[in-house]
């Protein structure tokens, strides 16, 4: 074997263990693999191999990009029953823009995945965020096509949706006015916030917000303003108010 065929032969082996190891660290078992190496493949790449007749993943970005739609619009409309029609439209723009499916590919090495012709990757495309948000998109719609719906929300609830309730997009989130709404709805009492504490020096200060309602405190929010706390509070609170619901209805 010439020292070309050994370098091409290694050079191929490894993009196949590549992919194999992504599959056993998302554990999603691809039916057709070549879905998932189109998701990765950039044009640049396909330009640069027309021999081998391979695809590029604008199509599966397409179609992901409408999956992903679907999924996180179904998922705020389930989790935040209070929200209006205008505030859900701005928390789903704010999950999947471009910024926020660049952290969610950071954060699974889609870096590494991402196939590119040589010119892409001398420019930094490997890194580029517009070629990391569309490759994440691209493995939605592989996702879909190959495992179905049920399995693009499962990847999306161990990935995605824990970061949506931890608070990661509630900065175009108006929680206060949520509660206020829940708790008028359900006449629960008067709704307080109180600093309870203030630290750090001036140019760093931190806020401690409680919220009560009637007098019960039920949730108690961080912030590098009052407002930023009392927001964070509020969410709490209003958590805690959907679960107490919830298990009503049982």
């Amino acid at each position: 074997m010439t020292n070309m065929k050994r370098s091409k032969f290694t050079h191929r082996a490894y993009k196949d263990k590549r992919f194999e190891k992504f599959q056993e660290k998302i554990n999603i078992k691809f039916t057709n693999e070549s879905l998932l190496i189109q998701a990765f493949t950039h044009s640049s790449y396909v330009n640069e191999h027309r021999k081998k007749h391979q695809q590029d993943n604008e199509r599966l970005e397409f179609l992901g990009d409408a999956v992903l739609e679907l999924t996180i619009s179904h998922f705020l409309f389930t989790h935040y029953p209070t929200m209006e029609e205008g505030e859900l439209t701005k928390l789903r723009a704010a999950i999947v823009c471009e910024p926020a499916l660049v952290s969610f590919a950071q954060e699974l090495g889609f870096s590494e995945m991402l196939r590119l012709g040589k010119g892409e990757e001398l420019t930094g495309g490997r890194q580029r965020p517009a070629l990391l948000a569309d490759a994440f998109e691209a493995f939605i719609g592989a996702v879909y096509l190959d495992q179905g719906l049920d399995q693009v929300v499962s990847f999306l609830e161990k990935y995605v949706f824990p970061k949506i309730l931890k608070g990661a997009f509630s900065h175009v989130m108006d929680f206060k006015s949520q509660l206020q709404e829940h708790v008028q709805r359900y006449s629960l009492g008067a709704v307080e916030y109180i600093i309870i504490e203030e630290k750090g020096p001036a140019h760093n200060r931190e806020f401690v917000a409680e919220v009560k309602i009637n007098g019960n405190g039920y949730g108690t929010g961080v912030g590098r303003s009052k407002k930023e706390a009392e927001q964070q509070a509020a969410h709490i609170a209003l958590t805690k108010l959907i679960e107490e619901n919830s298990e009503k209805k049982l």
